[in-house]
């Protein structure tokens, strides 16, 4: 996700996939929040995210291979959405974030 011209510093890199206003509240919402289906995640938002800006960071969450998608066996046109190893690596680094905002 690299730009020509943008530093390969490793924070640089970080903040190509996260460092916009939604996306660490997304990931937040869906790791300790257990919310796996988009309807949850867009009903349940605390901060009122918009449904295509929902869409567009888990569309990207799914290209930096931080989110799969799979079929809900219980409805047709629902699917589970399911963290990756590499999102899971993210929880400790969220909790810090809300340990450091909690001071």
């Amino acid at each position: 996700m690299q730009d020509a011209g943008r530093s390969g510093c490793p924070i640089n890199l970080t903040l190509e996939v996260l460092g916009d206003r939604w996306s660490l509240l997304v990931m937040r919402d869906i790791i300790f929040g257990n919310r796996r289906h988009f309807r949850d995640l867009l009903n349940q938002s605390e901060e009122g995210i918009a449904s295509n800006v929902l869409a567009e960071r888990l569309k990207r969450f799914e290209e930096c291979g931080l989110l799969t998608r799979s079929a809900d066996p219980s409805h047709k046109q629902r699917s589970i959405l399911s963290l990756t190893e590499k999102a899971i690596e993210l929880l400790p680094v969220l909790a810090a974030l809300g340990t450091w905002g909690r001071k």
